[in-house]
């Protein structure tokens, strides 16, 4: 994509949004300005993240996942208003990932071989972690952006060998 280089700090998160439900496109704005989301959508972008429904949920656990009945977005209102607006824009990108993954007839949730091992999870991070060192995260920020509370030291060092990280 010619011009600009928009990242993190080109897009709006309306943090003033309530329970349960909008259009992706009224909570995440200037996405689809987004080289890496273009190049997932193409001349589609705009209308895809338009069409998405985003759900909202208050939990103590959980960042963003695909709802696997209607594949609309759903996240956790707390870490939308106040996680790490760089690994809240790589989750975003991650799970646009999974939403072309299911509209190319992909199964999100064959996890018989575990998270970190599953073709569409590390098609997403492989991709988020192309991004995040895009917007020039460091290899310490994009290692600490990876790690997550369900992964064991194991699963980690997995993610981060299939990611091209380490």
């Amino acid at each position: 994509m010619k011009g600009k280089d928009y990242g993190p700090n080109d897009v709006r998160i309306n943090k003033r949004i309530k329970i349960p439900s909008y259009s992706f496109t009224k909570i995440f704005s200037g996405f689809d300005d987004i080289g890496a989301v273009k190049a997932l959508f193409g001349a589609n972008t705009r209308k895809v993240l338009s069409g998405l429904k985003v759900k909202l949920y208050v939990g103590s656990w959980g960042y963003f996942w695909i709802d696997d009945e209607d594949f609309s977005l759903v996240c956790n209102l707390h870490y939308l208003k106040t996680g790490n607006k760089k690994y809240v824009y790589l989750d975003v990108i991650h799970e646009l990932v999974h939403i072309k993954q299911h509209m190319n007839g992909k199964d999100l949730y064959d996890m018989d071989d575990g998270y970190v091992n599953t073709p569409t999870e590390i098609e997403a991070y492989k991709y988020a972690v192309k991004e995040a060192r895009r917007i020039g995260m460091t290899k310490r920020q994009i290692v600490d952006y990876l790690k997550m509370e369900w992964l064991s030291d194991d699963d980690l060092k997995r993610l981060l060998k299939v990611t091209g990280v380490e």
